[in-house]
């Protein structure tokens, strides 16, 4: 996917010293999900949607902003959390206030060009409105967590990179990532695909099955994540009848032309390295005409998902995941979640409403508006369940390794200089 980026400026004559040259931005900043202030604000970024909302452009007028729709609102509430956390503690960067930036990309492109470049310059409407170029040269945050998805990440870090913006992900895991010639400024807190796609391997052979098909998502994780799966299996001996890619975005008649390709199949064993939206696109339409009983090997982006328990063809699903953890204080802070609070953020407006079916401004076409008896605690949904926090942790692990790499820069034995001057890169 190509994507391209237009800077439109606009150029005032430079006449005098006291009208110098200075350029705009010409659409709107998007505006983040979740913030706070603080001495030094760390970038974050979620996949907080599924989907990007498109529209038809007519090229008469500024395009509206990027929009999402779905929900997951779990793994940014987790950095939130640990960055108070941080600012109670007084061993870690004390007498310093973190704040932060979070964002939601939706597991899109488009979306990540754009906060990407708002990270490297900032929020500000105008650039170099003064004699100095120094403020206007300094990167809006010293590092960034984020994001979940492999592609998404790669876009991040292409950008973010030659202005030595550090970026730890939580969650992207093609081995691609690991090549530090191209990604100098990547890391992560989560294993590479390449020990997952070694371990899938032996655990098919492990079970004698020696006949198998697979699919993928048609995406920097999906394409490598796959490609070293198929070939530790034929190190194993295992034969592949087929291999698949799809994209949720791709027309309709690829997935139709994947699902037929399951159905035929003499097969039933399926190996996956999909994105839990591409899965429900093919489990959707494998339902319509449900094939003999598979067996699902599950990678990582979905294997630990509930929500994929409604599907009975996925009913006895085996695969690796992230580690469960245990983060004291964390459920509390899910559910210290008030109506006046959940007004600060679209975000958490959106949940709210979505949770309770009202609306919190009386707003909402037909919804009735909340009345305060709201119980978040009665909620059993995946924002309140805490009973098997995974990325969650791996969320509180890339946060904590941001604010160490910063209290390596700016503190002392025994104090912190908030007014210290220091590139991301140091960071």
């Amino acid at each position: 996917m190509c994507v391209s980026v237009l800077w439109i400026t606009d150029l005032r004559p430079a006449a005098c010293k006291s009208d110098p040259v200075s350029c705009r931005l010409w659409p709107e900043p998007q505006v983040p999900g979740l913030s706070m202030n603080g001495d030094f604000v760390i970038g974050g970024t979620f996949a907080i949607h599924f989907y990007l909302r498109t529209e038809q452009n007519s090229y008469t007028r500024p395009p509206l902003q990027l929009q999402c729709s779905g929900r997951e609102l779990r793994f940014a509430r987790a950095m939130e959390f640990t960055i108070h956390e941080i600012n109670n503690r007084t061993d870690l960067l004390p007498g310093i206030t973190l704040g932060y930036q979070i964002y939601d990309l939706c597991s899109e492109v488009p979306m990540a060009v754009k906060v990407a470049f708002q990270f490297a310059n900032g929020m500000e409407p105008f650039f170099n409105d003064s004699d100095s170029c120094s403020k206007s040269a300094a990167a809006a945050v010293p590092a960034v967590v984020g994001d979940s998805t492999s592609t998404t990440s790669i876009t991040l870090t292409r950008i973010l990179g030659p202005f030595g913006i550090p970026q730890v992900s939580y969650f992207a895991t093609c081995a691609c990532l690991s090549d530090k010639r191209q990604y100098p400024t990547f890391f992560r807190t989560i294993p590479s695909d390449h020990h997952q796609a070694a371990a899938l391997a032996k655990l098919v052979k492990n079970f004698g099955w020696t006949w198998i098909g697979a699919v993928h998502s048609d995406t920097d994780y999906g394409n490598f994540g796959m490609a070293a799966f198929l070939k530790a299996a034929q190190e194993e001996g295992i034969c592949v009848e087929y291999s698949e890619s799809y994209y949720r975005t791709q027309p309709r008649s690829k997935l139709e032309r994947v699902v037929n390709v399951i159905r035929r199949s003499t097969a039933r064993v399926i190996v996956t390295f999909l994105h839990e939206g591409d899965l429900r696109f093919l489990l959707e339409e494998l339902t319509r005409q449900p094939p003999p009983p598979l067996q699902w090997i599950g990678n990582d982006a979905w294997i630990i998902d509930p929500e994929f328990l409604k599907y009975n063809m996925c009913a006895g699903a085996i695969g690796f995941g992230v580690p469960r953890s245990v983060i004291p204080g964390f459920r509390e802070f899910l559910l210290d979640l008030s109506p006046a609070q959940a007004l600060k953020s679209p975000l958490l407006t959106e949940f709210w409403e979505r949770s309770f079916n009202c609306s919190l401004k009386g707003s909402s076409g037909g919804a009735r508006q909340c009345d305060g008896s709201e119980d978040i605690r009665a909620l059993q949904n995946p924002y309140t369940d805490t009973s098997q926090l995974r990325a969650s942790n791996t969320v509180y692990k890339a946060t904590y390794a941001i604010a160490h790499a910063i209290h390596g820069v700016i503190c002392n034995d025994t104090q912190c200089d908030k007014s210290a001057k220091f590139t991301p890169l140091q960071v």
